[in-house]
Protein backbone atom coordinates (compact mmCIF):
# COMPACT_ATOMS: atom_id res chain seq x y z
CA UNK A 1 0.00 0.00 0.00
CA UNK A 2 1.00 3.75 -0.55
CA UNK A 3 -0.26 5.70 2.26
CA UNK A 4 -0.90 9.51 1.22
CA UNK A 5 1.87 10.12 4.16
CA UNK A 6 3.89 7.66 5.76
CA UNK A 7 5.36 8.78 8.89
CA UNK A 8 7.02 6.13 10.00
CA UNK A 9 9.96 5.66 7.52
CA UNK A 10 10.70 9.48 8.11
CA UNK A 11 10.79 8.27 12.19
CA UNK A 12 12.99 5.18 11.44
CA UNK A 13 15.48 8.10 9.35
CA UNK A 14 15.56 10.55 11.94
CA UNK A 15 15.34 7.74 15.09
CA UNK A 16 18.70 7.87 16.82
CA UNK A 17 18.37 12.07 17.11
CA UNK A 18 14.71 11.96 17.80
CA UNK A 19 14.59 9.52 21.22
CA UNK A 20 17.34 11.36 22.20
CA UNK A 21 15.69 14.47 22.07
CA UNK A 22 12.38 13.16 23.98
CA UNK A 23 14.64 11.10 26.59
CA UNK A 24 16.34 14.57 27.56
CA UNK A 25 13.38 16.01 28.33
CA UNK A 26 12.02 12.97 30.03
CA UNK A 27 15.48 13.76 31.94
CA UNK A 28 15.55 17.21 32.74
CA UNK A 29 11.29 16.94 33.57
CA UNK A 30 10.77 20.47 32.76
CA UNK A 31 7.64 19.89 30.39
CA UNK A 32 5.67 22.82 30.14
CA UNK A 33 7.26 25.95 28.45
CA UNK A 34 10.58 24.28 29.13
CA UNK A 35 14.08 25.07 27.36
CA UNK A 36 12.70 23.14 23.83
CA UNK A 37 10.08 25.28 23.62
CA UNK A 38 12.46 28.86 23.47
CA UNK A 39 15.25 27.33 21.65
CA UNK A 40 12.76 26.24 19.40
CA UNK A 41 10.87 29.86 18.79
CA UNK A 42 15.06 31.24 18.52
CA UNK A 43 15.64 28.62 15.78
CA UNK A 44 12.14 29.81 14.16
CA UNK A 45 12.33 33.28 14.46
CA UNK A 46 15.79 33.29 13.01
CA UNK A 47 14.93 31.13 9.75
CA UNK A 48 12.28 33.59 9.04
CA UNK A 49 14.84 36.47 9.93
CA UNK A 50 11.99 38.12 12.81
CA UNK A 51 12.81 39.03 16.20
CA UNK A 52 9.66 37.38 17.34
CA UNK A 53 8.51 33.86 17.44
CA UNK A 54 5.48 32.18 20.35
CA UNK A 55 5.08 28.34 20.23
CA UNK A 56 1.28 27.34 21.05
CA UNK A 57 -1.03 24.58 20.91
CA UNK A 58 -1.76 23.92 17.99
CA UNK A 59 -2.50 25.66 14.35
CA UNK A 60 -6.02 26.52 15.06
CA UNK A 61 -5.05 28.45 18.17
CA UNK A 62 -2.12 30.32 16.43
CA UNK A 63 -4.87 31.83 13.91
CA UNK A 64 -7.15 32.29 16.88
CA UNK A 65 -4.68 34.53 19.29
CA UNK A 66 -3.23 35.85 16.34
CA UNK A 67 -6.61 37.62 15.52
CA UNK A 68 -7.34 38.49 18.96
CA UNK A 69 -3.68 40.30 19.48
CA UNK A 70 -4.31 42.18 16.01
CA UNK A 71 -7.33 43.50 17.58
CA UNK A 72 -10.03 41.47 16.17
CA UNK A 73 -13.54 41.86 18.10
CA UNK A 74 -17.49 41.25 17.54
CA UNK A 75 -18.49 42.29 14.69
CA UNK A 76 -15.37 42.98 12.80
CA UNK A 77 -14.88 41.78 9.35
CA UNK A 78 -12.23 39.13 8.20
CA UNK A 79 -12.07 38.41 4.71
CA UNK A 80 -10.36 34.90 4.16
CA UNK A 81 -10.75 32.03 0.95
CA UNK A 82 -13.52 29.61 1.47
CA UNK A 83 -11.39 27.02 -0.24
CA UNK A 84 -9.61 25.72 2.89
CA UNK A 85 -9.93 23.56 5.97
CA UNK A 86 -12.35 25.12 8.37
CA UNK A 87 -10.14 26.37 11.12
CA UNK A 88 -9.15 29.30 8.53
CA UNK A 89 -12.85 30.56 9.10
CA UNK A 90 -13.68 28.95 12.65
CA UNK A 91 -11.25 31.40 14.61
CA UNK A 92 -12.91 34.25 13.30
CA UNK A 93 -16.39 33.37 14.09
CA UNK A 94 -15.42 32.10 18.06
CA UNK A 95 -14.07 35.81 18.28
CA UNK A 96 -17.85 36.98 17.21
CA UNK A 97 -16.62 38.74 14.15
CA UNK A 98 -17.86 37.70 10.27
CA UNK A 99 -15.60 35.77 8.09
CA UNK A 100 -16.24 37.43 4.37
CA UNK A 101 -15.48 34.67 1.81
CA UNK A 102 -13.33 35.58 -1.49
CA UNK A 103 -13.30 33.38 -4.22
CA UNK A 104 -10.09 31.69 -5.47
CA UNK A 105 -7.83 31.67 -8.46
CA UNK A 106 -7.92 27.90 -10.04
CA UNK A 107 -4.52 27.49 -10.65
CA UNK A 108 -3.12 28.02 -7.30
CA UNK A 109 -6.14 27.21 -5.39
CA UNK A 110 -5.48 30.84 -3.08
CA UNK A 111 -7.31 33.88 -2.62
CA UNK A 112 -8.28 35.95 -6.05
CA UNK A 113 -6.57 39.01 -5.02
CA UNK A 114 -8.30 40.73 -7.84
CA UNK A 115 -11.70 39.94 -5.69
CA UNK A 116 -10.47 41.30 -2.09
CA UNK A 117 -11.34 45.37 -2.72
CA UNK A 118 -15.22 44.65 -3.26
CA UNK A 119 -15.63 42.68 -0.29
CA UNK A 120 -14.22 45.49 1.73
CA UNK A 121 -16.60 47.15 3.84
CA UNK A 122 -16.22 49.74 7.09
CA UNK A 123 -16.55 46.80 9.38
CA UNK A 124 -12.94 45.11 7.70
CA UNK A 125 -10.14 44.89 10.10
CA UNK A 126 -7.91 42.03 8.54
CA UNK A 127 -7.27 39.42 5.77
CA UNK A 128 -6.26 36.06 6.01
CA UNK A 129 -4.51 34.49 3.01
CA UNK A 130 -4.11 30.91 3.03
CA UNK A 131 -0.99 29.31 1.42
CA UNK A 132 -2.71 26.32 0.59
CA UNK A 133 -1.38 23.15 -0.24
CA UNK A 134 1.89 24.94 0.37
CA UNK A 135 2.22 27.26 -2.79
CA UNK A 136 2.27 30.68 -1.68
CA UNK A 137 -0.51 33.62 -1.82
CA UNK A 138 0.02 36.40 -4.22
CA UNK A 139 1.16 38.09 -0.82
CA UNK A 140 2.25 41.77 -2.94
CA UNK A 141 -1.59 42.90 -4.00
CA UNK A 142 -3.00 41.54 -0.81
CA UNK A 143 -0.05 44.03 1.30
CA UNK A 144 -0.87 47.15 -1.04
CA UNK A 145 -4.60 46.59 -0.47
CA UNK A 146 -3.81 46.26 3.46
CA UNK A 147 -2.26 49.16 3.50
CA UNK A 148 -4.38 51.29 1.82
CA UNK A 149 -7.32 50.29 3.91
CA UNK A 150 -5.19 49.88 7.07
CA UNK A 151 -6.12 46.48 7.38
CA UNK A 152 -3.85 43.99 9.64
CA UNK A 153 -2.88 40.33 7.66
CA UNK A 154 -2.33 37.27 9.40
CA UNK A 155 -0.64 34.04 7.27
CA UNK A 156 -2.34 31.08 7.27
CA UNK A 157 0.83 29.25 6.87
CA UNK A 158 -0.13 25.32 7.72
CA UNK A 159 0.73 23.74 5.09
CA UNK A 160 3.26 26.09 4.01
CA UNK A 161 6.66 25.85 6.19
CA UNK A 162 9.22 27.39 4.03
CA UNK A 163 8.04 28.63 0.92
CA UNK A 164 8.44 31.51 -0.39
CA UNK A 165 7.28 34.59 -2.06
CA UNK A 166 9.58 36.64 -4.33
CA UNK A 167 12.54 35.46 -2.16
CA UNK A 168 10.85 36.00 1.39
CA UNK A 169 9.47 32.81 3.67
CA UNK A 170 5.61 33.17 4.01
CA UNK A 171 4.57 34.20 7.63
CA UNK A 172 7.39 37.22 7.09
CA UNK A 173 5.57 39.17 5.27
CA UNK A 174 1.89 40.24 6.56
CA UNK A 175 1.54 41.12 10.16
CA UNK A 176 1.41 37.98 11.14
CA UNK A 177 2.39 34.58 10.57
CA UNK A 178 0.74 31.14 11.77
CA UNK A 179 2.17 27.83 11.28
CA UNK A 180 0.75 24.28 12.40
CA UNK A 181 3.23 21.17 13.90
CA UNK A 182 -0.14 18.44 13.17
CA UNK A 183 1.63 14.97 12.47
CA UNK A 184 1.27 15.20 8.62
CA UNK A 185 2.86 18.58 8.00
CA UNK A 186 5.79 19.79 6.26
CA UNK A 187 7.74 20.43 9.84
CA UNK A 188 5.65 18.37 12.33
CA UNK A 189 5.68 17.18 15.54
CA UNK A 190 3.93 13.94 17.61
CA UNK A 191 1.12 15.77 18.14
CA UNK A 192 -0.24 18.61 18.15
CA UNK A 193 1.38 22.22 17.61
CA UNK A 194 1.64 25.27 16.25
CA UNK A 195 3.46 28.81 16.39
CA UNK A 196 3.17 32.58 15.46
CA UNK A 197 5.73 34.58 13.98
CA UNK A 198 5.65 38.29 14.18
CA UNK A 199 7.59 41.31 13.49
CA UNK A 200 5.58 43.20 15.96
CA UNK A 201 6.44 43.54 19.71
CA UNK A 202 3.06 44.43 21.01
CA UNK A 203 2.20 41.62 18.57
CA UNK A 204 4.10 38.78 20.23
CA UNK A 205 3.65 40.14 23.97
CA UNK A 206 -0.30 39.60 23.53
CA UNK A 207 0.24 36.55 22.25
CA UNK A 208 2.51 35.38 24.62
CA UNK A 209 -0.29 36.53 27.54
CA UNK A 210 -3.39 35.14 25.61
CA UNK A 211 -1.29 31.87 25.30
CA UNK A 212 -0.80 31.38 28.78
CA UNK A 213 -4.10 32.16 30.68
CA UNK A 214 -4.32 35.56 29.73
CA UNK A 215 -0.80 36.33 32.36
CA UNK A 216 2.50 37.68 32.17
CA UNK A 217 3.24 36.85 35.68
CA UNK A 218 2.29 34.05 37.25
CA UNK A 219 -1.15 34.14 39.43
CA UNK A 220 -1.60 37.77 38.08
CA UNK A 221 -4.13 37.99 34.76
CA UNK A 222 -4.97 41.04 32.51
CA UNK A 223 -6.73 39.35 29.94
CA UNK A 224 -9.22 36.21 29.75
CA UNK A 225 -6.31 33.58 27.91
CA UNK A 226 -6.13 30.21 27.27
CA UNK A 227 -4.06 27.41 28.08
CA UNK A 228 -1.94 27.11 24.54
CA UNK A 229 1.22 25.92 25.38
CA UNK A 230 3.60 24.29 22.97
CA UNK A 231 4.42 21.28 24.33
CA UNK A 232 8.32 20.57 25.33
CA UNK A 233 8.60 17.19 24.19
CA UNK A 234 6.86 18.41 20.57
CA UNK A 235 9.18 21.04 20.83
CA UNK A 236 12.37 18.94 21.39
CA UNK A 237 11.03 16.53 18.59
CA UNK A 238 10.16 19.76 15.80
CA UNK A 239 13.64 21.39 16.48
CA UNK A 240 15.61 17.56 15.07
CA UNK A 241 12.95 17.85 12.12
CA UNK A 242 13.86 21.80 11.71
CA UNK A 243 17.11 20.85 10.92
CA UNK A 244 15.73 19.08 7.91
CA UNK A 245 13.04 21.23 6.61
CA UNK A 246 14.93 22.75 3.50
CA UNK A 247 15.98 19.47 2.67
CA UNK A 248 12.45 17.70 2.90
CA UNK A 249 10.76 20.67 0.88
CA UNK A 250 13.76 19.94 -1.93
CA UNK A 251 12.30 16.15 -1.89
CA UNK A 252 8.92 17.01 -2.30
CA UNK A 253 9.47 19.71 -4.87
CA UNK A 254 11.54 16.78 -6.72
CA UNK A 255 8.60 14.31 -6.08
CA UNK A 256 6.36 17.29 -7.57
CA UNK A 257 8.25 17.39 -10.54
CA UNK A 258 9.07 13.30 -10.90
CA UNK A 259 4.73 13.28 -11.00
CA UNK A 260 4.42 16.05 -13.66
CA UNK A 261 6.63 14.31 -16.00
CA UNK A 262 4.91 10.88 -15.10
CA UNK A 263 1.15 12.08 -16.03
CA UNK A 264 -0.14 11.80 -19.18
CA UNK A 265 -3.69 12.19 -19.03
CA UNK A 266 -4.88 14.93 -21.19
CA UNK A 267 -7.78 14.88 -18.66
CA UNK A 268 -5.70 16.02 -15.60
CA UNK A 269 -4.68 19.48 -14.41
CA UNK A 270 -1.63 19.20 -12.84
CA UNK A 271 -0.94 21.65 -9.90
CA UNK A 272 1.43 24.61 -10.92
CA UNK A 273 3.82 26.62 -9.33
CA UNK A 274 3.83 30.73 -10.21
CA UNK A 275 6.92 32.25 -10.89
CA UNK A 276 8.60 33.70 -7.92
CA UNK A 277 6.86 31.63 -5.84
CA UNK A 278 8.81 28.80 -3.87
CA UNK A 279 6.27 25.48 -3.25
CA UNK A 280 6.90 23.20 -0.78
CA UNK A 281 3.69 20.49 -1.87
CA UNK A 282 2.07 19.55 1.41
CA UNK A 283 0.04 18.23 -1.00
CA UNK A 284 0.26 17.17 -4.39
CA UNK A 285 -3.11 18.11 -5.95
CA UNK A 286 -4.69 17.46 -9.21
CA UNK A 287 -8.10 18.18 -11.00
CA UNK A 288 -10.10 16.12 -13.10
CA UNK A 289 -13.91 16.08 -13.62
CA UNK A 290 -13.96 12.06 -12.86
CA UNK A 291 -12.16 12.82 -9.65
CA UNK A 292 -13.89 9.87 -8.20
CA UNK A 293 -13.46 7.25 -10.97
CA UNK A 294 -9.89 8.23 -10.08
CA UNK A 295 -9.82 7.37 -6.75
CA UNK A 296 -11.73 4.15 -6.76
CA UNK A 297 -8.72 3.21 -9.27
CA UNK A 298 -6.15 3.82 -7.37
CA UNK A 299 -7.55 2.07 -4.35
CA UNK A 300 -7.81 -0.84 -5.81
CA UNK A 301 -4.36 -1.12 -6.06
CA UNK A 302 -4.00 -0.11 -2.62
CA UNK A 303 -3.39 3.32 -3.23
CA UNK A 304 -4.42 6.46 -1.19
CA UNK A 305 -5.87 9.25 -2.22
CA UNK A 306 -7.68 12.22 -1.03
CA UNK A 307 -10.36 15.13 -1.30
CA UNK A 308 -8.96 18.37 0.06
CA UNK A 309 -11.71 19.89 0.14
CA UNK A 310 -15.08 18.66 -0.48
CA UNK A 311 -17.61 21.59 1.09
CA UNK A 312 -15.99 24.92 0.60
CA UNK A 313 -16.30 27.04 3.53
CA UNK A 314 -19.28 29.25 2.26
CA UNK A 315 -21.55 26.35 1.68
CA UNK A 316 -20.77 24.52 5.18
CA UNK A 317 -23.68 24.17 7.29
CA UNK A 318 -22.43 26.28 10.08
CA UNK A 319 -21.61 28.84 8.50
CA UNK A 320 -25.02 29.17 6.01
CA UNK A 321 -26.65 29.19 9.35
CA UNK A 322 -24.08 32.04 10.77
CA UNK A 323 -24.01 33.99 7.73
CA UNK A 324 -26.72 32.96 5.05
CA UNK A 325 -23.54 32.75 2.90
CA UNK A 326 -25.65 31.68 -0.01
CA UNK A 327 -23.29 33.68 -2.69
CA UNK A 328 -21.64 31.59 -5.40
CA UNK A 329 -18.01 31.00 -4.97
CA UNK A 330 -17.59 29.49 -8.81
CA UNK A 331 -14.19 28.62 -8.85
CA UNK A 332 -13.96 27.46 -5.34
CA UNK A 333 -16.80 24.86 -6.18
CA UNK A 334 -15.97 23.63 -9.35
CA UNK A 335 -12.65 23.11 -7.15
CA UNK A 336 -14.35 20.76 -4.76
CA UNK A 337 -15.86 18.79 -7.20
CA UNK A 338 -12.66 18.25 -8.80
CA UNK A 339 -9.66 17.97 -6.65
CA UNK A 340 -7.88 15.23 -6.07
CA UNK A 341 -4.77 15.38 -3.92
CA UNK A 342 -2.33 11.77 -4.59
CA UNK A 343 0.58 10.35 -2.06
CA UNK A 344 3.30 12.85 -1.35
CA UNK A 345 5.82 12.85 1.39
CA UNK A 346 9.44 13.70 1.09
CA UNK A 347 10.43 9.88 1.49
CA UNK A 348 8.50 8.76 -1.30
CA UNK A 349 10.31 7.11 -4.27
CA UNK A 350 10.32 7.44 -7.71
CA UNK A 351 9.06 3.76 -8.57
CA UNK A 352 6.00 4.68 -6.23
CA UNK A 353 4.99 7.80 -8.12
CA UNK A 354 5.55 5.88 -11.29
CA UNK A 355 2.87 3.32 -10.11
CA UNK A 356 0.89 6.24 -8.63
CA UNK A 357 1.10 8.07 -12.27
CA UNK A 358 0.29 4.48 -14.43
CA UNK A 359 -2.89 3.54 -12.68
CA UNK A 360 -4.20 7.68 -13.45
CA UNK A 361 -2.70 7.87 -17.35
CA UNK A 362 -5.06 4.38 -17.57
CA UNK A 363 -7.78 6.12 -16.11
CA UNK A 364 -10.00 7.50 -19.30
Amino acid sequence: MIPMVDLKRQYHALKKEIDAAVSDVLEQTRFILGPNVGSLEEEIAAYHDLPYAIGVANGTDALLLALRACGIKEDDEVITTPFTFIATAEVIALLKARPVFVDICPDTYNLDCSRIADKITAKTKAIIPVHLFGHPADMKPIMEIARKYNLKVIEDCAQAFGAKYKGRKVGSIGDVGCFSFFPSKNLAGYGDGGMVITKDEEIANQVKILRNHGSSKRYYHQEVGYNSRLDEIQAAIIRVKLKKIDEFNEARRQNATAYCAAIDNKNIVLPVAVSDCEHVYHQFTIRAKNRDVLADALQKKDISSAVYYPVPLHRQEVFMKLYNTSEEMTQSEKCAEEVLSLPMFPELNKEEIRLIADVINNVS
